[in-house]
């Protein structure tokens, strides 16, 4: 095993909360790591949009954004010398990129398709964005796809 520094992006969110009940706001800030700028980006963009929902919350754009910077991460040679690390049983591989690759694929094709949450009445399944509303069945939870 060896060290190394990787590139990360970090999403820095300063916005000041005003609890129930109160006029006066309390400055807090959130920190996330990404490891592309786009994500990071994508990411910010979302958080700001649903925070612009709130009544009670203020965002600092000057002060939220995306910061390129490093972590020091542990590197393995292979993945039988991650399993010996971590004793093998908290330890998933990632999901191969053309699996993901193919899965945003068939996203995109059935988002193509589908009608907007305007057009359909509510009536899932349909689509706000590049997100697909599943209707729920059977007193299942709804599920909720994001196309990235």
């Amino acid at each position: 095993m060896d060290i190394a520094w990787i590139q990360v992006f970090v999403l820095t969110l300063s916005e000041c909360v005003a609890p129930a009940g109160k006029t006066v706001c309390q400055e807090q800030e959130l920190q996330m790591q990404f490891l592309t700028q786009a994500e990071c980006e994508t990411a910010l963009e979302e958080i700001i949009s649903l925070k612009d929902q709130f009544d009670n919350v203020i965002v600092n754009r000057r002060k939220s954004g995306c910061t390129a910077s490093a972590r020091q991460s542990e590197t393995f040679a292979s993945a039988d010398a991650v399993k010996t690390a971590t004793g093998g049983d908290d330890w998933v591989q990632p999901e191969d990129s053309a699996a993901v690759t193919a899965t945003r694929v068939s996203h995109n094709e059935r988002l193509a398709e589908m009608k907007t949450c305007d057009e359909s009445r509510g009536v899932a399944p349909c689509k706000i964005g590049n997100i697909i509303i599943e209707g729920a069945s059977s007193g299942q939870p709804v599920e909720v796809w994001r196309g990235d």
